[in-house]
């Protein structure tokens, strides 16, 4: 068997948070929901089996949770603070998907949610 390309996702993940251009939402805050995709080599936890081999779900939780809770005004600030954590972290991760939607944005109008996506690519790993 040959592994062409793998990733590890962490998707939906709820957050009550304070990010916002205007001051009220940094006050009275907003709903947010985060997914990350990591692209990189899992070879060695395929055969393992072992959470050391591999990118731990629950530390790229932790990484997000830390950053959802300091205050940006953009979700771009935000996503990027996302991904420069956890590339920090993780220098094996080769590319970086990261959304972050905002719920229900004060726009005068009836919007499910605003998102940022970024895909990062870590120079360090070419």
């Amino acid at each position: 068997m040959k592994l062409s390309s793998s990733y590890i996702s962490v998707n939906r993940i709820h957050f009550r948070a304070y990010h916002g251009v205007d001051r009220q939402e940094r006050i009275t805050g907003s709903d947010f929901i985060v997914s990350v995709r990591a692209k990189y080599d899992v070879s060695k936890a395929i055969e393992s089996d072992d959470v050391a081999d591999t990118i731990n779900y629950a530390r790229i939780y932790e990484i997000i949770d830390k950053k959802m809770q300091e205050s940006s005004c953009l979700l771009e600030n935000l996503a990027g603070k996302i991904g420069k954590g956890i590339l920090a972290e993780f220098s094996e991760i080769e590319e970086l998907y990261i959304t972050v939607e905002k719920k229900n944005p004060p726009m005068g109008g009836e919007v499910d949610c605003a998102t940022v996506e970024l895909h990062l690519i870590n120079d360090k790993t070419f």
